[in-house]
């Protein structure tokens, strides 16, 4: 095994019916049958979920910016519920852990917590963001994998890693099986926001950007880099 310690970012827009907003069954059911096969292999498993599928902190042009924030952040708490529930219907000991608190639904984030959960193989679902607004969800990811001490980061996306331009509007796009974190930034990549290519850099936590589409996508990209597109400091 290469890898005992992962963190997955999974975009809220994964877990969406087609239509884009809500919840699909199926497509939660899949992704919880995927996470089980990681775990079954013997990966410590966390994972930061956003709220896409519900709201974004730049949804709404004349709402106050923290107040978006503050709403996108508890979109991603449902979806964490939501992912908690179908991963425990494969009798996998799951926590969700809320940066709001909100002790009735999560717990609240405590880094030597998560940590301690992991180490007892319970899955941990980070979600309320960072609890602060302009902040991201792969901030997040980029944050909680530092605390936790992740060795590589995730990110399923709908395409199969990073290319020069949209896939979906210029069939020449160019997809790179390697970048390194400075590359994004001068490249100007919109993979992840800067903030979160900073602390991955600075933290030497290499990550993984890769479709989530096909069948067991999530348990190949941790055995086959050709899967997607790696990122090194």
């Amino acid at each position: 095994m290469k890898y005992k310690r992962i963190l997955l970012k999974l975009s809220g827009e994964a877990l969406a019916p087609p239509s884009g907003t809500g919840i699909d069954d199926a497509m939660l059911g899949a992704i919880a049958n995927q996470i089980r096969k990681l775990y079954e292999k013997g990966y410590e498993i966390a994972i930061v979920v956003g709220g896409g599928n519900f709201w974004r902190g730049r949804s709404s042009e004349q709402m106050d910016r923290s107040t978006a924030d503050y709403m996108g952040m508890l979109a991603t708490v449902i979806n964490g519920l939501a992912l908690q529930d179908a991963i425990e219907r494969f009798s996998i000991p799951t926590r969700v852990m809320s940066a709001i608190e909100m002790p009735k639904v999560a717990e609240p984030y405590l880094r030597r917590k998560a940590v301690s959960h992991l180490e007892k193989d319970r899955i941990v679902i980070f979600s309320g963001g960072t609890g602060n607004p302009f902040f991201s969800t792969d901030t997040t990811a980029a944050l909680r994998a530092a605390e936790i001490e992740a060795e590589i980061v995730l990110f399923a996306k709908t395409i199969d890693g990073v290319y020069d331009k949209d896939p979906k509007e210029c069939e020449d796009a160019k997809r790179f099986d390697e970048l390194s974190y400075r590359d994004l930034l001068v490249l100007d990549l919109k993979v992840m926001d800067q903030t979160a290519a900073t602390l991955m850099e600075e933290n030497s936590i290499p990550c993984f950007v890769f479709s989530m589409k096909e069948e067991d996508s999530l348990l190949h990209a941790l055995e086959d880099e050709a899967m997607g597109t790696v990122i090194r400091r």
